[in-house]
C-alpha cells in the first residue's frame, strides 16, 4: 500500500526481506512484500529514497497514512526522515536493496540496520534521483566517499561497453572496499582515511583528458564544496555535465545538515 504526504510522494509500506553484512561497516538491507509493487524506479543510478522513522512512543494511524500524520501531529511527532540510494531495484524479484553505513550505535538509520529482522516493517518515499551517466561524453569521473559508493556502483554498473571512467573513492580501510562490476573501462583507486588519504588532493592530480567530463561527486560537504571550485574555476568543467552535492557534513547531525547546506554549499 503506498499513501502520499504533503508533497505528493508516496509511502510505502514494506518489509525487510532479508540483511547482508557487506563489509564492517555497510549493511544491505534488502525490502520487498505487497506494498512494494507499487514502487516505480525512475531510471537514475543515483535513485533514492526516504526511510521514514517511527518516533517511539508515538502512536501513529494505521495503515500508515503521512499525510493524516502530518495534519493531526505536531512536527516534532512525525516520523524522522533519513535518505538511501537504491542500490538496486528488482521488479520481478519484488526486491529493493539499500545498503546503510553503520557506526556502532551512532546515528539512526546505521542502528536500525544493524538490527532488523525479516518481516520488519521498512516506510519508503520516493523515489528522487537526477543523473545517470551519458553515452555522448569522452570520459566518465567518479568521486566520492562511503555515502556515495551505492550510488557510484550503480553507475559502474549502467556505463556502456567501454566507456572511459575514472574512479577515486575514499573509505575507512581496505577492508570497506568492495568488488564493483562494471563494462566500462575504468581506472579504479580506492584511498584509505586511515592511512592518511585526502580526495581533494586525489583528484586535483589527476589527468582527466581534454575532452567533455561528466562527473559524480559526492559525499563529504567541505570535500565536495573544495572539489566543485576545483572542477567548475579551474579545470572548466561544463556546470551541466556535473553532479555534485554535499550527502553529509562533518560534525553535523542530518537535520542540522539539511538546514544549513544551501547556505554551505552556496
Amino acid at each position: 500500500m503506498a499513501e502520499r504526504g504533503r508533497n505528493g510522494k508516496p509511502t510505502i509500506q514494506a518489509r525487510v526481506v532479508r540483511t547482508e553484512r557487506l563489509t564492517p561497516q555497510m549493511i544491505r538491507v534488502v525490502c520487498g512484500g505487497e506494498g512494494l509493487a507499487s514502487f516505480r524506479h525512475n531510471g537514475f543510478t543515483d535513485s533514492y529514497v526516504k526511510v521514514l522513522f517511527r518516533v517511539p512512543g508515538v502512536r501513529y494511524p494505521e495503515p500508515f497514512d503521512l499525510a493524516a500524520v502530518q495534519e493531526s501531529l505536531p512536527r516534532e511527532q512525525w516520523p524522522r526522515m533519513r535518505t538511501y540510494t537504491v542500490r538496486y531495484h528488482d521488479a520481478d524479484a519484488g526486491e529493493l536493496a539499500l545498503d546503510i553505513l553503520v557506526h556502532g550505535d551512532e546515528g539512526l538509520g546505521g542502528p536500525w540496520a544493524s538490527r532488523v529482522r525479516p518481516g520488519d516493517e521498512v516506510l519508503l518515499r520516493g523515489p528522487g534521483g537526477a543523473y545517470a551517466p551519458r553515452v555522448d561524453v569522452d570520459r566518465h569521473l567518479f568521486v566520492g566517499d562511503e555515502s556515495a559508493l551505492p550510488a557510484i556502483a550503480a553507475s559502474l554498473e549502467a556505463l556502456p561497453a567501454g566507456a572511459p571512467a575514472t574512479v577515486r573513492l575514499l573509505v575507512e580501510n581496505q577492508d570497506e572496499q568492495q568488488a564493483l562490476s562494471t563494462k566500462g573501462a575504468v581506472d579504479l583507486r580506492w584511498l584509505h582515511r586511515a592511512d592518511g588519504d585526502d580526495l581533494v588532493s586525489e583528484v586535483r592530480a589527476l589527468d582527466v583528458g581534454s575532452g567533455s567530463v561528466q562527473a559524480f561527486v559526492h559525499g563529504e560537504a567541505g570535500m565536495v564544496r573544495d572539489l566543485r571550485g576545483h572542477l567548475l574555476r579551474e579545470r572548466g568543467l561544463d556546470r551541466e555535465l556535473l553532479s555534485i552535492s554535499g550527502y553529509w557534513r562533518q560534525g553535523r547531525t542530518d537535520e542540522s545538515w539539511r538546514k544549513e547546506k544551501k547556505a554551505f554549499m552556496a
